[in-house]
């Protein structure tokens, strides 16, 4: 299983492998910089991605998205449904006719992986967002013994919604819990490492391994904010930016 994280400069876009040769991406940065790595990544005999999960319509995750669209056959798409009255918007409005609603409890399945979608926890076809950060899908890829985190731009309160819900499902036996766990051995920090996520607590919940941020090179946001990157320092988190080494491959076998 191969995870890489894309330096798309000051946006997200991660691309998954799998051992049987699936390929799905999350979100796809601003503009056309995802299209070079996907070039190289998948086979110019293949030209299709199994699935994309759109995290939420901000221009720094849909425009990239919406360039792979046009180019690779795509067979499945995971979005939340919530709406924008951007042009980015309405051109993947127009694009995109069937996708499966994102919430809290579905899961994709594969021969010896899987996808559990953690939040949002409400149904948010045809909602317009005054921030859709808030609105962002998360998401845990999880292969044999290996777990990968994506959280969007979350912020900390939404955040602290999700570890609510996870130390509930601890104490109760609920359908929906079965599939709730946080802890994972890579996180993909949220909002770029804006200090408005990667709370104490949650980092607490997921305990990784690696957290890796993806920012742009001296973007004029100050991402990642010193205090998310002594947070994860406090907690022995290894770190690793996109905007210092560029992608960022994770091989879990």
């Amino acid at each position: 299983m191969e995870v890489l994280f894309i330096d798309v400069g000051q946006g997200d876009a991660a691309l998954i492998k799998s051992p049987q040769g699936h390929h799905i991406l999350i979100d796809g940065g601003p503009g056309e910089a995802v299209l070079e790595k996907l070039g190289e990544e998948i086979s110019f005999f293949d030209q299709s991605i199994d699935l994309v999960i759109l995290t939420h319509p901000h221009y720094d995750h849909i425009s990239g998205v919406i360039e792979a669209i046009s180019r690779y056959d795509v067979e499945n798409i995971i979005y939340t449904g919530v709406r924008d009255e951007t042009s980015y918007f309405r051109e993947w409005d127009s694009m995109v006719e069937d996708y499966y609603l994102a919430r809290a409890g579905m899961r994709v399945s594969a021969n010896d992986f899987y996808i559990d979608i953690l939040y949002p926890f409400d149904d948010l076809e045809g909602y317009y967002a005054e921030d859709s950060n808030e609105t962002s899908v998360a998401s845990r890829l999880v292969f044999k013994d290996h777990s990968f985190l994506f959280t969007g731009d979350l912020y900390s309160s939404q955040e602290e919604e999700i570890v609510f819900v996870e130390e509930w499902c601890k104490e109760n036996e609920a359908s929906f819990c079965r599939a709730f766990d946080l802890s994972s051995d890579v996180l993909k920090v949220g909002h770029h490492g804006s200090n408005t996520s990667t709370s104490r607590e949650f980092v607490e919940a997921v305990l990784p391994r690696v957290a890796i941020i993806s920012c742009g090179k001296d973007n004029r946001y100050g991402h990642p904010d010193s205090r998310v990157l002594e947070t994860l320092e406090d907690y022995g988190i290894s770190v690793r930016r996109t905007d210092l080494e560029g992608d960022i491959r994770i091989i879990a076998d």
